[in-house]
Order: structure tokens, then sequence, then C-alpha cells
């Protein structure tokens, strides 16, 4: 099975100019997200793979996609300790 990953509709998101802040409106709690997170956030509005989060920061910054893996994966998987991303198992 092949994990994807979704924002949880009660996330609303505000980018800044190097971060962001999220809202989850049913938890009332707040997140302060750095941009390179505003970009994984704005990239699950749909639901997305960890390789397809990894592209996103490819394309974007000079990273290794080693280090873009790592970096996605602990994003993901403080996202979804949080509520504030949500799991989907694909088949």
């Amino acid at each position: 099975m092949t994990a994807r990953y979704r924002r949880h509709p009660d996330l609303r998101l505000t980018a800044l100019e190097d971060e962001g802040v999220a809202l989850h409106l049913g938890t009332r709690r707040y997140y302060s997200v750095s941009e390179s997170g505003v970009d994984l956030l704005e990239a699950l509005v749909a639901p997305r793979t960890l390789e397809e989060l990894v592209a996103v920061l490819t394309a974007k910054y000079q990273v290794t996609a080693e280090r873009a893996a790592e970096s996605a994966r602990a994003f993901v998987e403080h996202g979804v300790r949080s509520g504030v991303l949500l799991v989907e198992d694909t088949a």
C-alpha cells in the first residue's frame, strides 16, 4: 500500500514572506511554518505521496533528493501526529 497525505480540511494557511501561519480550526491551534513547509502544505490540498512531496522540494530548492526525503518525511510525521495532516492508504 502507498500512503497519500493531505491537509486536514479544517486547516487554514496564510503565507507570509519567508514563512507561514497555519490555523487548525477544529483544535484552534496555530502553527508557525517555514517557507518549505508552506510549499508542502499548499501541495497537500490534494492527496500526495511522500515521493511527490520530495519532488516539490527538489523542484524549488537546491537540495539533494535524500535531504528532501528526510525533510518531507519529518514534516509528514509531525503533521500526522499533530492532526494537521491526514493519511489515506491506497492499494
